[in-house]
């Protein structure tokens, strides 16, 4: 076991409060926290992800009080969405209250909140006393992490066992990363879709929810995310069979893996990532199943999205995003 893995919520806490860097369970994905207050830590965070500087990170917090703490001109339809799914995958993008958390905004005039869900969680925010600026737990662009070995994989060479610490919590619940809804405007702006639905977001506000005007930063949101080393291409149900012997034909002796649900069969010679029966747990073995393709050394992941709704959504725009970066790589 890495010595920087502990279940020790105390200990956590107290390597955040003494500007360590900690990765912590959320029900969407594990994070890599700082002291959202100390912004040498805060920029540790950049330096071990090698994540752009103006890429803002969102801040973890306990409560819908953090609103008025952290951030100005709160419209009241934010108000709404974090009394009714805080805690929970929401992420809300407000206007930044001067001289606070400029570092985690990537120097933007606006921050991203959310009260996560997870028990974990809520017991270092509570034992920790503070906002934890935090963003997904590995490498800038790559595949989110949903386990605590996950983490280790990704981040150990980089982070130090006399200062920072994995908190393990067990595999994420959701996870895909959260809905993130800008609220800085009239009506709300969808940035990133997660598990929050848009017809959630509409219901909850008595407001039409507008797309992103490119405009607002957020976590998450480049063309290129998410993605694994291995290629990852995209087809629906009844174009696997055409697809796959597409890429046999154009790669001899590429290495090629299937992700979709159940309905649709394995392929002789293919390795079968993953075949969960719904939406929710396509979600929950996504990011698994894509690390065990570069596990296995694959050349071509071959992944059938699930319907483009609720969750699925979700899931659908990070296949999306992990094809174009793997495109791109």
């Amino acid at each position: 076991m890495s010595a920087l893995i502990t279940t020790d919520v105390a200990e956590a806490a107290a390597a955040l409060r003494n500007g360590g860097l900690v990765a912590f369970p959320t029900e969407t994905v594990y994070g890599l926290g700082a002291d959202a207050s100390n912004d040498a830590a805060v920029e540790r965070i950049y330096t071990a992800k090698g994540r752009p500087v103006v890429h803002p990170v969102i801040l973890h917090v306990s409560d819908v009080a953090a609103l008025d703490t952290w951030a100005d001109h709160v419209p009241d339809y934010a108000r709404d969405l974090a009394a009714s799914h805080w805690p929970g995958p929401l992420t809300l993008v407000l206007e930044r209250r001067a001289g606070l958390g400029e570092r985690a905004a990537g120097g933007s005039s606006t921050i991203g909140l959310r009260s996560p869900s997870h028990p974990v969680a809520r017991a270092l925010l509570a034992a920790f006393g503070g906002a934890i600026a935090a963003p997904s737990a590995n490498r800038f662009g790559r595949v989110s992490a949903t386990t605590a070995a996950h983490v280790v994989a990704e981040l150990a060479e980089v982070l130090d066992p006399s200062t920072d610490r994995i908190l393990d919590g067990g595999p994420c619940d959701v996870g895909v990363e959260s809905t993130i809804v800008d609220c800085t405007g009239p009506n709300p702006r969808l940035l990133r879709s997660g598990q929050v639905t848009v017809e959630q977001v509409e219901t909850t506000t008595g407001r039409s929810v507008e797309a992103a005007d490119g405009v607002t930063p957020a976590p998450g949101t480049l063309a290129a995310h998410y993605a694994p080393e291995a290629r990852v291409v995209l087809t629906d149900g009844a174009g696997v069979d055409d697809l796959l012997a597409a890429l046999g034909a154009e790669h001899p002796g590429a290495t090629l893996g299937l992700l979709a649900c159940d309905v649709v069969t394995d392929r002789p010679g293919v390795v079968r990532l993953a075949a969960p029966v719904d939406a929710d747990g396509y979600a929950r073995v996504l990011y698994a199943a894509l690390r065990a393709a570069d596990d296995a050394a694959l050349d071509v992941v071959v992944a059938v999205p699930p319907p483009d709704e609720g969750v699925g959504s979700a899931v659908a725009d990070r296949l999306r995003r992990a094809a174009r970066g793997t495109m791109a790589s």
